[in-house]
C-alpha cells in the first residue's frame, strides 16, 4: 500500500511556476521588493499547478504519542502531560487553538500512541498503533511493520480530511521525550555527533541534556539504523506520531497539496519522508527555524530555508500556523496586486 501511495507522488508543474513568476514581474512593485512572499507563490504555483490560485482551507494536524526513551529522564515534564495536552488541545486552550484560530486554521488531534487513556472526543481521530514506543536505548523503537502502519495511518488521515476541504496542511506534534528520537533521526541522517544536534527540549537542566546526548549515543550504537532507509531508521529510532507526520507529507505530496513543516520533530519526519520518497521534496515549505539547538543542520540537510526565525519550540504546529498566514499572503499577493497594465503605472525605465 505504501507503494501506491509513493506512485501517485509527480513532480510539480513547472509551467505554472513560469507563469506565476512571469505575473509578478508585471505586479505593482519594483521586481522582488516581496522577498520571500514572491518566492513562495512561485513554489505554490508549481505545487497546485495554477498560475494564480487561493488558499481558503487551511488545516493542522496534530500528532500525539509517546515514548519509551522517556524514561531515561531526557524530559523535563513526565509522560503524563502528553495524556493532559491532548486534553487541553480538544477543549481549545493550548497554543496551537489560539493561533490556528487567529489565522483560520482547521485543527485535527490524531492518538496515535499516547500512553495514557483518552475518552471520546468528536475532534479526536484514534490512530494509536500501541500506548508508546519502546525505549531506543535497548533496542527499536517499534517493529518496522508498526512503523509502515504509522506512515500509512498518516497518509489516511491526510486523505480523511480532504472532503473537508485543505489547501494546505501544517503539521504539529505532542509527545513528551520525544526531541530525543527526533535528534537520533536527525544524527542518523546528517552523520553529526549527538552533541552537536540535540538540544534541551522542554528545557531540561544540564543534567538532563546530558542524560539526552547519552541517550540518543546509545540508541544509535544499539540500533544501527541504515541511513538510506527512511523506514529502518523510523523502526528503530522514531515514534508513532513521527511516523504519522511522514504519512501526512507523503499524503500530501500525493495529492498535490503544499506542507507546512513545523519545527525540531517535524522536520526529523521530513528528513525521513525524503528519504524514503525524494520526490515529495518541493513540497515541502520549513515555516520557522526553531531554537532547538540542532534543528538549523536538519535545515541545511533539507536545503529548506525558514521563513521566520523567532525563537520559537513549542511544536504542537505553532511555527506552521505562522507559516500557514504567510503562504496564503503570498497567494492572495500574486492574486489581487494590479499589473503595471492593469492601473495604468510606468514600468521601471
Amino acid at each position: 500500500m505504501l507503494d501506491q501511495v509513493l506512485a501517485r507522488i509527480q513532480a510539480p508543474d513547472h509551467q505554472a511556476a513560469a507563469a506565476a513568476a512571469a505575473r509578478q514581474g508585471r505586479l505593482t512593485k519594483p521586481a522582488g521588493s516581496l522577498g520571500r512572499l514572491e518566492d513562495l507563490s512561485i513554489q505554490l504555483a508549481a505545487i497546485y499547478r495554477k498560475p494564480v490560485s487561493a488558499i481558503r482551507h487551511k488545516v493542522i494536524i496534530t500528532m500525539a504519542g509517546d515514548h519509551g526513551v522517556a524514561a531515561e529522564g531526557v524530559s523535563a515534564f513526565p509522560q503524563e502531560v502528553t495524556t493532559q495536552m491532548v486534553s487541553n488541545f480538544l477543549r481549545g486552550g493550548a497554543a496551537i487553538n489560539v493561533l490556528a484560530r487567529y489565522v483560520g486554521a482547521r485543527v485535527v488531534i490524531v492518538d496515535m500512541g499516547v500512553a495514557g487513556d483518552l475518552p471520546p472526543h468528536p475532534d479526536l481521530v484514534v490512530k494509536k498503533i500501541a500506548p508508546g514506543t519502546a525505549n531506543i536505548t535497548r533496542g527499536p523503537a517499534m517493529s518496522l511493520a508498526q512503523a509502515e502502519q504509522s506512515v500509512l495511518a498518516g497518509v489516511e488521515v491526510f486523505e480523511s480530511q480532504l472532503d473537508r476541504g485543505l489547501d494546505i496542511l501544517g503539521m504539529g506534534e505532542m509527545g513528551i521525550g520525544n526531541t530525543t528520537p527526533s535528534a537520533a533521526i536527525a544524527c542518523a541522517l546528517t552523520g553529526e555527533s549527538p552533541e552537536s544536534i540535540v538540544g534541551r527540549g522542554t528545557g531540561v537542566n544540564d543534567d538532563g541534556l546530558q542524560r539526552k546526548i547519552a541517550a540518543v549515543k546509545k540508541a544509535l550504537e544499539v540500533n544501527r539504523p541504515d541511513a538510506g532507509d527512511g523506514l529502518d531508521i523510523l523502526s528503530k529510532l522514531g515514534g508513532f506520531e513521527i511516523g504519522g507526520l511522514v504519512g501526512l507529507i507523503l499524503g500530501a505530496a500525493a495529492n498535490s497539496k503544499a506542507l507546512m513543516v513545523d519545527g525540531f520533530i517535524s522536520t526529523a519526519a521530513a528528513m525521513l519522508a525524503v528519504t524514503i520518497a525524494p520526490a515529495v521534496h518541493p513540497y515541502l515549505i520549513a515555516a520557522h527555524r526553531s531554537q532547538e539547538y540542532g534543528h538549523a543542520a536538519m535545515l541545511s540537510w533539507l536545503g529548506l530555508k525558514p521563513l521566520l526565525d523567532i525563537d520559537l519550540r513549542l511544536g504542537e504546529g505553532t511555527g506552521a500556523a505562522l507559516g500557514l498566514s504567510l503562504a496564503e499572503a503570498a497567494c492572495r499577493l500574486l492574486a489581487e496586486m494590479a499589473t503595471f497594465e492593469d492601473a495604468g503605472v510606468s514600468g521601471k525605465a
